[in-house]
């Protein structure tokens, strides 16, 4: 089983046409474009892909894509969870057979499950894979925070490697990496968290802003764990900006426009997101003029 997925995974976006259909083409250069530039990995068919708002004909055809595309020289982690534990467990044994190389399975959202519930869905689809597999920690997306001994007794599950720990609670993250072995990972789940995180013993991040700025991320990242502190804090206090600009809005807005900005295509958001204002677009011009991404 791979030990982990590498540092830096970008959580991609999903092109779309101005019809709100799935640019597949734009879903090969994106994947191209991303592991050309930092990535070790993309988690696709996350948050960030829009994952609600697309149909399982969908995903399935966004995954051959992306796998065939990059399957052989980055690690593709398929978001396949939702709040249906026996359907997050279909797309999963379905990701499996495209050959993806793990899974990311959200906190399930809106049911509320207690901590035993968590879980119990978590290791239930673990069970039904031999992929190695990601849980995705996001209370503020979700209403229910992944409860540190909750994360100690998942991380006893044979496959399961690794968290995406986006609770943004500092004191949280630490704990895990304190009670979780050395051969299960920590990831940040926001930019901002990363070299925090990284102090604390966790191992990388699962991004949004290395569509952006993913070699300046991936260096920030070696410089720390090649004992460069003080360089490693300057590199991420330059890439503050473009984290905050970020989430102007609601994810992945920002970072389309962004993308759109750059002459990269990817189209509009799906409902029910909405494009950004024009206040919001001029702030983010802004961010992305003075960071020379543009």
């Amino acid at each position: 089983m791979t030990a982990h997925f590498g540092e830096l995974l970008t959580a991609m976006v999903t092109p779309f046409r101005e019809d709100r259909e799935v640019n597949y083409e734009q879903v090969r250069k994106m994947a191209r474009y991303l592991v050309d530039n930092g990535s070790d990995g993309l988690v696709v068919l996350g948050t960030t892909g829009e994952v609600p708002t697309l149909d399982r004909k969908e995903k399935l055809k966004i995954l051959q894509t992306a796998v065939d595309e990059v399957g052989e020289s980055a690690k593709i982690v398929a978001g396949t969870g939702s709040y249906n534990t026996a359907a997050s467990i279909e797309l999963t044994e379905e990701a499996e057979k495209i050959g993806v190389d793990g899974i990311m399975l959200v906190t399930p959202y809106y049911n509320k499950p207690p901590q035993e519930g968590l879980y119990r869905h978590f290791s239930m689809i673990a069970e039904h894979t031999s992929l190695p597999v990601m849980v995705y920690n996001v209370p503020g997306r979700t209403s229910r925070n992944i409860e540190v001994k909750t994360l100690k007794r998942l991380s006893k599950v044979e496959n399961i490697r690794a968290v995406k720990e986006a609770s943004g609670d500092i004191n949280q993250i630490s704990e895990i990496c304190r009670v979780v072995g050395d051969d299960f990972y920590v990831y940040s789940g926001d930019d901002k968290v990363t070299l925090p995180l990284l102090a604390v013993g966790g191992h990388g991040v699962v991004s949004v802003a290395a569509h952006l700025v993913g070699n300046k991320i991936k260096k920030m990242i070696q410089t720390y764990k090649q004992g460069d502190v003080n360089r490693a804090a300057e590199l991420n206090q330059k890439l503050l900006p473009v984290f905050s600009g970020m989430f102007l809005t609601t994810n992945p807005i920002p970072v389309k426009t962004a993308l759109n900005m750059q002459g990269k295509n990817v189209g509009p958001v799906r409902p029910p997101l909405i494009n950004m204002n024009e206040s919001e677009r001029e702030v983010l011009e802004d961010i992305l003029t003075k960071q020379k991404l543009l």
